[in-house]
């Protein structure tokens, strides 16, 4: 049996009717079209994934839709602000951190969260914060030196 869920999206409040068993992946991709969300392993193994809720990393493939009722959803879509990129996504492109792209939203969503909470990260510290998200074509290297540029950036003031 369906029930109404509300919560807001990118800063936009929603109420969409799911299953119980439905998943949060399923409702951003399917019902809102926010298909920058990935979905790869299915498990929670690769980080392809990962939403800010309510400012924290989770997996959207193993959160209920249900599980989000009342609460804040970042997706990639939702870090550009009037047409400007955010200093991750700027800074991402600027270091040739991506590759392939799939890994590509997890990873700035799990940079922002820890820029969010640690604006001066080292870099053991990015290497950490990013161990649950996998890339497949780099070496981290790049995907490492762009969150640390991006926390200059927005230590001087930069979004």
């Amino acid at each position: 049996m369906k029930t109404v869920a509300t919560f807001t999206v990118n800063g936009l409040p929603h109420e969409i009717a799911v299953e119980p068993h439905q998943l949060l992946i399923e409702v951003l991709r399917e019902h809102l079209g926010l298909t920058g969300t990935k979905h790869s392993c299915g498990v929670g193994n690769c980080g392809a994934c990962t939403v800010l809720v309510d400012g924290t990393p989770e997996l959207a493939c193993l959160t209920l839709a249900m599980e989000v009722r009342d609460k804040s959803v970042l997706t990639i879509e939702g870090l550009a602000k009037e047409g400007l990129l955010h200093p991750l996504q700027q800074a991402f492109v600027d270091y040739g951190a991506i590759q392939c792209g799939y890994c590509t939203p997890g990873m700035i969503l799990t940079g922002k969260a820890l820029l969010d909470d640690n604006p001066d990260p080292t870099e053991h510290e990015v290497r950490e914060a990013l161990a649950g998200n996998i890339c497949r074509c780099t070496g981290y290297v790049k995907i490492v030196e762009a969150v640390l540029a991006a926390a200059e950036v927005m230590r001087k003031g930069g979004n």
